[in-house]
């Protein structure tokens, strides 16, 4: 059996296939957007006003204020989208990565650059 017949088979990871996208459609349309200046200033003004102009729902919209990468992961958020968000909160990739694995940012490079360790 492949993790693709079995979402859960990879313990701490959410698989990101059809359904999880039709869920984050909003969220990451919204992420998307904040590649532009006109995006950032809108969401850095209200929110979740800008939230709402993209229908996020009640669970993305708490995730976005309590700044829960992992939450939005689950909550239909895809890692290449969701960097946009990061960005703004003066994260990176390998922020992010730290995050996904509970290590500390130093800890997560050093697994870069000493894979196996």
């Amino acid at each position: 059996m492949s993790y693709l017949d079995n979402p859960n088979a990879i313990e701490g990871t959410t698989l990101f296939d059809g359904n999880m996208a039709r869920k984050g459609y909003g969220l990451n349309k919204m992420c998307f957007s904040l590649n532009n200046a006109e995006g950032r200033a809108a969401f850095s003004a209200d929110e979740m006003a800008y939230c709402d102009k993209f229908n996020l729902t009640e669970a993305q919209k708490q995730a976005i204020a309590d700044r829960d990468v992992l939450k939005l992961i689950e909550e239909g958020g895809s890692i290449y989208y969701l960097a946009k968000f990061v960005g703004m909160l003066g994260l990176n990739m390998q922020d992010i990565g730290a995050i996904q694995t509970g290590v500390t940012l130093e800890e997560f490079n050093q697994k870069l650059h000493n894979p196996g360790s």
